[in-house]
């Protein structure tokens, strides 16, 4: 499969600022409604975004370092990797808006923390820069420049791939927060 470069950025800056406009609408939020859980097992908005906030700390750097060493310029064609395409379809919502479950890493596994509003804003100046990073990305060969994963520094993708998984990943935990 190979994928129109300007066709995936257009749809990834798309999806990222449809994901900051969703969360924006937290702001008017209680700080209550904000932390309910509907169980105890089950993480509250503040701790969906607090997941994704935990990635973003690892993938927004990793991919800024990537595009400033990026030695290839912008080609018109992506072609995803094995590894990445498999990633990319974990994180996918179904197009009924289901999503498989998945266990969280220790260190990315916000459940249990004592989180306020300040989550949102952090969030939403993490997609502030992940709107930035895409615009970047526009420059760069998104097949030949690669990104470690935050499981793995040994493990790399193409950058079009983390960049597919990371937007698809915080539109998983989106909805998972809308739900609630």
């Amino acid at each position: 499969m190979k994928l129109n470069t300007d066709e995936l950025l257009t749809e990834l800056v798309n999806r990222s600022k449809e994901s900051h406009t969703t969360i924006s609408g937290y702001r008017s939020l209680d700080e209550e409604i904000l932390n309910r859980k509907p169980t105890a097992e089950s993480w509250s908005k503040l701790e969906c975004l607090e997941h994704l906030n935990l990635y973003g700390d690892f993938y927004l750097p990793e991919i800024e370092r990537s595009l400033l060493q990026a030695k290839r310029t912008s080609q018109p064609v992506f072609k995803p990797g094995v590894f990445g395409g498999y990633f990319t379809k974990l994180m996918q919502a179904k197009p009924d808006g289901s999503i498989k479950k998945m266990k969280s890493p220790a260190d990315k596994n916000p459940a249990h923390s004592n989180l306020s509003v300040t989550t949102i804003e952090r969030f939403l100046k993490q997609q502030e820069q992940l709107l930035r990073l895409l615009e970047m990305a526009k420059h760069v060969d998104l097949t030949h420049t690669k990104t470690s994963i935050s499981i793995s520094k040994m493990i790399k993708l193409r950058l079009g791939d983390t960049l597919r998984f990371y937007v698809y990943h915080i539109e998983r935990h989106i909805l998972q927060a809308e739900r609630i």
